[in-house]
């Protein structure tokens, strides 16, 4: 039977939010999760693998209070600025215009991720391809430099440092010349490379009325679960590859966006490689458990494994957990993780290549589709 179409009635209508470009971008789908979301109206959500917060954004301006969890620096940088951010867009005018006036600086930044902009090919110095020119690396590490300054003299609060922060990230993804990552650069500037760097105010959302009750976590998602109750929790684990030829380090988001953590650490690592990753993203060090190709020694598949954790360990009374047709686990294992957890109520099938979204008439339906590529489905689960 085919799938049932969604109509546009059924659909919530998402909020705008704001993000950088990323490989794991819910944007396209958030009118879909934030559906599922209402159908069991909840009080409380959990984003355990926030990313880029465009769901938190989401979920907090639909009026949910939401706790966002991730492993990265970045995310929870961005989740403070959305989040717990208690000021009108107005407080942060003048501090901004104070970071896009200052002199440009030759840093650490511009020693390694800047070229010359007056050649063709996106060179620097020691002859390999770097993400931004020269103009805009010495403009970065001019206002990195200031903002801890203002953090240290304490002119600014840790909530304050992360819109700024969020505001200089977003400003170097509108003039970077890569497709979208840190794993590779391109060949030739990028026409956007060319534009000066300009920080502009995240697009902030209202809590000037209130005070946040929304939380932020920095962590493993297997220490935080244990510890926090919802009524709702949205599960969206990196996905790895089911190519068992594919090293792992070419899947990894730590590996993939590994300079916004050190733009938002400014601690100068060591590095390594052509695009001067950060050592502690080397395969040995920041391995993520769902994005694993391998099997533990009872020969299961130990990304299988942490879904099966996960959702045995969430305290909540549903769950949406979102997983791709390319990810390590196969449909019936995936199928059978859920089953062991809890009751399967509705799935959305997003398919990307053909820009189609639909819901299934019935809720095992989706295995059948499940080896098409391009595929990412929404499971709406009642926990067990």
């Amino acid at each position: 039977m085919q799938a049932l179409d969604l109509f546009d009635d059924l659909v919530v209508k998402a909020p705008p939010t704001e993000g950088i470009k990323y490989a794991g971008s819910k944007q396209k789908i958030l009118p879909y999760i934030l559906s599922l979301a209402k159908k069991v109206n909840p009080r409380t959500v959990l984003d355990g693998f926030a990313g880029t917060t465009r769901v938190s954004q989401a979920l907090a301006q639909s009026g949910y209070t939401v706790i966002a969890n991730d492993i990265s620096a970045w995310s929870e940088v961005f989740a403070s600025c959305y989040l717990l951010n208690p000021y009108p867009k107005a407080h942060y005018a003048p501090l901004i215009a104070h970071l896009n006036q200052l002199p440009p600086h030759n840093g650490w930044f511009t020693e390694h991720y800047g070229g010359d902009g007056s050649k063709e090919c996106s060179m620097g110095a020691d002859g390999l391809k770097k993400p931004w020119q020269l103009h805009n690396t010495r403009r970065l590490d001019a206002i990195r430099i200031e903002i801890d300054r203002l953090e240290k003299q304490a002119e600014i609060s840790s909530v304050e440092r992360s819109v700024l922060l969020t505001s200089l990230i977003h400003a170097l993804d509108e003039v970077d010349s890569t497709l979208g990552h840190y794993a590779s650069y391109l060949n030739e500037w990028s026409p956007r490379s060319y534009k000066p760097l300009q920080l502009k105010v995240p697009a902030l959302l209202d809590n000037t009325d209130k005070k946040p009750s929304h939380s932020v976590y920095r962590g493993d998602i297997f220490d935080l679960l244990p510890h926090v109750e919802v009524d709702l929790a949205y599960l969206d684990p990196p996905y790895g590859s089911n190519n068992e030829k594919m090293p792992p380090s070419r899947v990894r988001y730590s590996a993939y966006y590994h300079v916004w953590t050190s733009v938002i650490l400014n601690d100068m690592p060591p590095i390594f490689g052509k695009v001067k990753r950060r050592a502690d993203t080397s395969d040995s060090l920041s391995a993520s458990v769902f994005e694993e190709f391998r099997r533990n020694p009872a020969g299961q598949l130990i990304a299988v494994e942490a879904i099966r954790q996960a959702l045995a360990t969430v305290r909540a009374q549903h769950i949406i957990l979102s997983y791709s047709s390319g990810g390590r686990a196969t449909a019936e294992q995936l199928q059978q993780v859920i089953e062991e957890n809890g009751r399967l109520l509705e799935v959305v099938e997003v398919d990307y290549r053909r820009n189609v979204m639909a819901n299934m008439r019935w809720t095992n339906e989706w295995i059948r589709d499940a080896e098409t590529p391009h595929k990412e489905f929404l499971f709406l689960i009642k926990k067990l």
